[in-house]
Protein backbone atom coordinates (compact mmCIF):
# COMPACT_ATOMS: atom_id res chain seq x y z
CA UNK A 1 0.00 0.00 0.00
CA UNK A 2 1.13 3.80 -0.88
CA UNK A 3 0.96 4.19 2.81
CA UNK A 4 2.71 1.53 4.59
CA UNK A 5 5.53 2.33 6.47
CA UNK A 6 9.09 1.36 5.39
CA UNK A 7 9.25 -2.08 7.61
CA UNK A 8 6.19 -2.90 5.49
CA UNK A 9 7.16 -1.48 1.78
CA UNK A 10 10.59 -3.57 2.52
CA UNK A 11 8.99 -6.89 3.60
CA UNK A 12 6.82 -7.11 0.78
CA UNK A 13 9.51 -6.29 -1.56
CA UNK A 14 11.82 -8.92 -0.36
CA UNK A 15 8.83 -11.70 -0.03
CA UNK A 16 8.10 -10.61 -4.12
CA UNK A 17 11.74 -11.18 -4.48
CA UNK A 18 11.40 -14.30 -3.53
CA UNK A 19 8.63 -15.62 -4.99
CA UNK A 20 10.75 -14.66 -8.31
CA UNK A 21 13.09 -16.47 -7.18
CA UNK A 22 11.38 -19.45 -6.35
CA UNK A 23 9.73 -19.55 -9.56
CA UNK A 24 12.91 -19.26 -11.48
CA UNK A 25 14.43 -22.48 -9.34
CA UNK A 26 11.37 -24.07 -10.09
CA UNK A 27 11.57 -23.58 -13.70
CA UNK A 28 15.03 -25.00 -13.22
CA UNK A 29 14.65 -27.66 -11.73
CA UNK A 30 12.16 -28.96 -14.56
CA UNK A 31 14.33 -28.53 -16.82
CA UNK A 32 16.97 -30.41 -15.15
CA UNK A 33 19.05 -32.35 -17.31
CA UNK A 34 20.28 -34.58 -14.26
CA UNK A 35 22.27 -35.89 -12.65
CA UNK A 36 20.80 -36.77 -9.45
CA UNK A 37 23.11 -34.79 -7.65
CA UNK A 38 22.28 -31.78 -9.61
CA UNK A 39 18.99 -31.88 -8.67
CA UNK A 40 19.14 -32.65 -4.84
CA UNK A 41 21.50 -29.50 -4.97
CA UNK A 42 18.55 -27.22 -6.84
CA UNK A 43 16.25 -28.48 -4.30
CA UNK A 44 18.15 -27.32 -1.39
CA UNK A 45 18.32 -23.95 -3.20
CA UNK A 46 14.29 -23.77 -3.39
CA UNK A 47 14.14 -25.09 0.35
CA UNK A 48 16.14 -22.16 1.90
CA UNK A 49 14.57 -19.89 -0.53
CA UNK A 50 10.88 -21.04 1.36
CA UNK A 51 12.36 -21.04 4.37
CA UNK A 52 12.96 -17.04 3.48
CA UNK A 53 9.75 -16.55 2.35
CA UNK A 54 7.96 -18.36 5.19
CA UNK A 55 9.76 -16.05 7.52
CA UNK A 56 9.16 -12.52 5.75
CA UNK A 57 5.66 -13.71 5.75
CA UNK A 58 5.56 -14.52 9.49
CA UNK A 59 7.18 -10.88 10.11
CA UNK A 60 4.22 -9.08 7.23
CA UNK A 61 1.52 -10.93 9.22
CA UNK A 62 3.26 -9.87 12.99
CA UNK A 63 3.13 -6.39 11.47
CA UNK A 64 -0.29 -6.37 10.27
CA UNK A 65 -1.69 -7.47 13.87
CA UNK A 66 0.29 -4.68 15.33
CA UNK A 67 -1.62 -1.83 13.26
CA UNK A 68 -3.09 0.79 14.78
CA UNK A 69 -5.78 1.27 12.20
CA UNK A 70 -8.25 -1.45 11.15
CA UNK A 71 -8.25 -1.24 7.86
CA UNK A 72 -4.54 -1.08 7.60
CA UNK A 73 -4.76 -3.89 9.38
CA UNK A 74 -6.92 -5.78 7.69
CA UNK A 75 -5.73 -4.76 4.62
CA UNK A 76 -2.14 -6.01 5.34
CA UNK A 77 -3.97 -9.39 6.32
CA UNK A 78 -5.44 -9.69 2.67
CA UNK A 79 -1.66 -9.24 1.46
CA UNK A 80 -0.49 -11.50 3.88
CA UNK A 81 -3.56 -14.21 2.98
CA UNK A 82 -2.41 -13.63 -0.44
CA UNK A 83 1.05 -14.83 -0.24
CA UNK A 84 0.37 -17.84 1.56
CA UNK A 85 -1.82 -18.69 -1.52
CA UNK A 86 1.00 -18.26 -3.83
CA UNK A 87 3.31 -19.72 -1.61
CA UNK A 88 1.24 -22.58 -1.60
CA UNK A 89 0.88 -22.48 -5.58
CA UNK A 90 4.61 -22.23 -5.64
CA UNK A 91 5.06 -25.82 -3.63
CA UNK A 92 2.38 -27.11 -5.61
CA UNK A 93 4.74 -26.36 -8.61
CA UNK A 94 7.54 -27.25 -7.25
CA UNK A 95 6.44 -30.92 -6.02
CA UNK A 96 5.10 -31.31 -9.85
CA UNK A 97 8.76 -29.85 -11.24
CA UNK A 98 10.32 -32.52 -9.00
CA UNK A 99 7.93 -35.15 -10.48
CA UNK A 100 8.72 -34.65 -13.84
CA UNK A 101 12.53 -34.18 -13.46
CA UNK A 102 12.94 -37.70 -11.86
CA UNK A 103 10.65 -39.22 -14.76
CA UNK A 104 13.02 -37.66 -17.18
CA UNK A 105 15.89 -38.38 -15.86
CA UNK A 106 14.91 -42.13 -15.17
CA UNK A 107 13.69 -42.25 -18.65
CA UNK A 108 17.61 -40.84 -19.80
CA UNK A 109 18.91 -43.54 -17.36
CA UNK A 110 16.89 -45.91 -19.04
CA UNK A 111 17.95 -44.93 -22.87
CA UNK A 112 21.82 -45.27 -22.23
CA UNK A 113 21.44 -48.65 -20.79
CA UNK A 114 19.20 -49.59 -23.72
CA UNK A 115 21.66 -47.88 -25.97
CA UNK A 116 25.18 -49.70 -24.01
CA UNK A 117 26.18 -45.66 -23.24
CA UNK A 118 25.96 -46.05 -19.44
CA UNK A 119 29.20 -45.69 -17.94
CA UNK A 120 30.85 -46.40 -15.07
CA UNK A 121 30.66 -43.43 -12.90
CA UNK A 122 26.88 -43.03 -13.79
CA UNK A 123 26.52 -46.98 -12.54
CA UNK A 124 28.70 -45.91 -9.41
CA UNK A 125 26.65 -42.90 -8.61
CA UNK A 126 23.54 -44.60 -8.84
CA UNK A 127 24.75 -47.72 -6.59
CA UNK A 128 25.59 -44.90 -4.24
CA UNK A 129 21.74 -43.17 -4.08
CA UNK A 130 20.53 -46.74 -4.30
CA UNK A 131 22.48 -47.69 -0.92
CA UNK A 132 21.60 -44.04 0.46
CA UNK A 133 18.34 -44.49 0.09
CA UNK A 134 18.29 -47.94 1.44
CA UNK A 135 20.11 -46.82 4.57
CA UNK A 136 17.92 -44.03 4.82
CA UNK A 137 14.81 -46.49 4.80
CA UNK A 138 16.69 -48.94 7.08
CA UNK A 139 17.07 -45.97 9.78
CA UNK A 140 13.51 -45.16 9.36
CA UNK A 141 12.23 -48.33 10.06
CA UNK A 142 14.71 -48.94 13.02
CA UNK A 143 12.89 -45.54 14.51
CA UNK A 144 9.82 -46.82 13.63
CA UNK A 145 10.32 -49.77 15.55
CA UNK A 146 11.86 -48.24 18.50
CA UNK A 147 9.06 -46.02 18.68
CA UNK A 148 6.28 -48.92 18.35
CA UNK A 149 8.75 -50.60 21.36
CA UNK A 150 8.22 -47.61 23.37
CA UNK A 151 4.30 -47.43 22.57
CA UNK A 152 4.30 -51.35 23.63
CA UNK A 153 5.75 -50.91 26.99
CA UNK A 154 3.88 -48.02 28.09
CA UNK A 155 0.72 -49.61 27.13
CA UNK A 156 2.08 -52.67 29.12
CA UNK A 157 2.72 -50.41 32.05
CA UNK A 158 -0.51 -48.42 31.53
CA UNK A 159 -2.21 -52.30 31.99
CA UNK A 160 -0.14 -53.26 34.87
CA UNK A 161 -1.41 -49.86 36.01
CA UNK A 162 -5.02 -50.08 35.95
CA UNK A 163 -4.94 -53.62 37.32
CA UNK A 164 -3.16 -52.82 40.12
CA UNK A 165 -5.66 -49.82 40.98
CA UNK A 166 -8.41 -51.95 40.29
CA UNK A 167 -6.99 -54.86 42.52
CA UNK A 168 -6.72 -51.77 45.24
CA UNK A 169 -10.25 -51.08 45.07
CA UNK A 170 -11.52 -54.78 45.32
CA UNK A 171 -9.18 -54.83 48.40
CA UNK A 172 -10.46 -51.69 50.06
CA UNK A 173 -14.67 -52.53 49.08
CA UNK A 174 -13.91 -55.71 51.00
CA UNK A 175 -12.87 -53.95 53.77
CA UNK A 176 -15.76 -51.89 53.80
CA UNK A 177 -17.91 -54.98 53.66
CA UNK A 178 -16.40 -56.46 56.51
CA UNK A 179 -16.77 -52.94 58.37
CA UNK A 180 -19.62 -52.47 57.47
CA UNK A 181 -20.91 -55.80 59.10
CA UNK A 182 -18.86 -54.81 61.89
CA UNK A 183 -20.39 -51.64 62.38
CA UNK A 184 -24.08 -53.39 62.23
CA UNK A 185 -22.87 -56.14 64.67
CA UNK A 186 -22.39 -53.27 67.05
CA UNK A 187 -25.01 -51.47 66.68
CA UNK A 188 -27.05 -54.45 67.56
CA UNK A 189 -25.17 -55.29 70.79
CA UNK A 190 -25.57 -51.40 71.94
CA UNK A 191 -29.57 -51.31 71.30
CA UNK A 192 -29.32 -54.73 73.15
CA UNK A 193 -27.02 -53.81 76.14
CA UNK A 194 -29.43 -50.26 76.42
CA UNK A 195 -32.50 -52.61 76.39
CA UNK A 196 -31.29 -54.92 78.57
CA UNK A 197 -30.21 -51.64 80.78
CA UNK A 198 -33.74 -50.63 81.06
CA UNK A 199 -35.44 -54.11 82.20
CA UNK A 200 -32.24 -54.15 85.14
CA UNK A 201 -33.55 -50.47 86.38
CA UNK A 202 -36.79 -51.54 86.47
CA UNK A 203 -36.30 -54.50 88.10
CA UNK A 204 -34.24 -52.23 90.78
CA UNK A 205 -37.07 -49.82 90.50
CA UNK A 206 -39.25 -52.70 91.89
CA UNK A 207 -36.97 -54.18 94.40
CA UNK A 208 -36.73 -51.14 95.60
CA UNK A 209 -40.24 -50.17 96.26
CA UNK A 210 -40.64 -53.72 97.19
CA UNK A 211 -38.64 -53.68 100.25
CA UNK A 212 -39.48 -50.13 101.09
CA UNK A 213 -43.33 -51.79 101.34
CA UNK A 214 -41.42 -54.40 103.47
CA UNK A 215 -39.63 -52.18 106.16
CA UNK A 216 -43.02 -49.57 106.34
CA UNK A 217 -45.01 -52.89 106.63
CA UNK A 218 -42.74 -54.10 109.81
CA UNK A 219 -42.31 -50.68 111.01
CA UNK A 220 -46.15 -50.31 110.92
CA UNK A 221 -46.96 -53.88 112.71
CA UNK A 222 -44.06 -52.81 115.40
CA UNK A 223 -44.86 -48.89 116.36
CA UNK A 224 -48.99 -49.07 115.20
CA UNK A 225 -49.39 -52.62 116.44
CA UNK A 226 -53.51 -51.48 117.52
CA UNK A 227 -53.80 -50.05 113.42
Amino acid sequence: AAGASVPVRVCHQEIVKFDLEIKAAVQDIRDCPGPLSALTELNAAVKEKFHHLRGRIQELEQMAKEQDKESEKQALLREVENHKKQMLSNQAAWRKANLACKIAIDNSEKDQLLHGRDSLRQRKTTKESLAESASNITESLMGISRMMSQQVQQSEETVQTLANSSRTILEANEEFKSMSGTIQLGRKLITKYNRRELTDKLLIFLALALFLATVLYILKKRLFPFL
